[in-house]
């Protein structure tokens, strides 16, 4: 019930952010005390914005671990190294097409835009390709201890 619960917040929390922050753009975390009418209020939303998503994010990674725990699938031989092996996959893979396509090819950001763009927008990729790597090999590769 606590991982439930957990996910619960964490999906709200970034329903909230991502729906009503970002495509509607109805109000940010602290558009009340600071109106977002100027750049350097917009800036320090943006900022609450991203610790709050920040925050989601630790809440949800929680209750997925305690979901895998509580269903027994912790018990799994590897269980924990082919999880996060598989998120790291994931992520991994985000980063590689994100940062292709949006980086590269349509060219509608940057990591740093500016001087050594181009450098930020390798690294990125690269980022993402050494996790693709280290996911698969925390997935494939048998423990040499406990899980």
């Amino acid at each position: 019930m606590l991982a439930a619960v957990l996910l619960g917040i964490g999906l709200g929390g970034f329903f909230d952010g991502i729906v009503l922050h970002q495509i509607l753009q109805w109000h940010h975390m602290v558009s009340t005390p600071v109106r977002p009418d100027t750049v350097a209020n917009l800036e320090l939303n943006t900022l609450g914005d991203g610790i709050f998503h920040a925050a989601t994010w630790i809440i949800t990674v929680t209750g997925i671990f305690l979901l895998m725990a509580a269903d027994g699938a912790g018990q799994e031989p590897r269980a924990t190294r082919r999880f996060v092996g598989g998120l790291l996959i994931g992520w991994g893979l985000f980063n590689v097409v994100e940062g292709i396509i949006d980086h590269h090819l349509l060219n509608l950001h940057h990591v740093r835009p500016g001087p050594d763009e181009a450098l930020y927008d390798l690294a990125f990729l690269a980022w993402g390709a050494g996790m693709i790597v280290t996911g698969w090999l925390a997935a494939r590769h048998p423990s040499t201890g406990a899980d």
